[in-house]
């Protein structure tokens, strides 16, 4: 069987889209989460005081939810493989300034994706202790 869309068989991804912060404010909480067997990413984002980790939770649910339904893959062993997020669209309001003047208002969206692989998670120290010796 092929790997559709680049996903190989022991991997499942989810999507949100149109998340109501910044694409960089995101990206921290996705640093965060990145290279981590599931249930400490889960502990991480439920304890974490950032606003948008509500949502990368959601996600992250949600993905956990596909392996275990449409793969039928064990919730034990499942890492984050992969966890990215992108520039939305952006809502551009306007605020009155002085002498009659206006100034622009962004207001940004965020598309978050999750790919989980299941296997073993790779060490952060062992990939760090890699590079330094190279």
């Amino acid at each position: 069987m092929t790997a559709r869309y680049g996903i190989k068989e022991n991997q499942v991804r989810a999507f949100n889209k149109m998340i109501r912060v910044s694409h960089q404010k995101l990206n921290l909480v996705c640093d965060m989460v990145r290279g981590l067997p599931v249930g400490r990413a889960v502990d991480v984002l439920k304890f974490s005081k950032k606003r948008v980790a509500g949502e990368v939770l959601k996600t992250l649910l949600s993905a956990v939810a596909n392996a275990e339904h449409n793969k039928k893959l064990p919730v034990e062993s499942l890492f984050v493989k992969e966890i990215w997020c992108g520039k939305a669209l952006t809502m551009k309001r306007i605020m009155p300034g002085p002498r009659g003047s206006a100034r622009p208002i962004l207001k940004p969206f965020s598309n978050l994706t999750i790919v989980l692989e299941s296997g073993v998670a790779p060490s952060k120290k062992k990939a760090a202790k890699k590079e330094t010796t190279k």
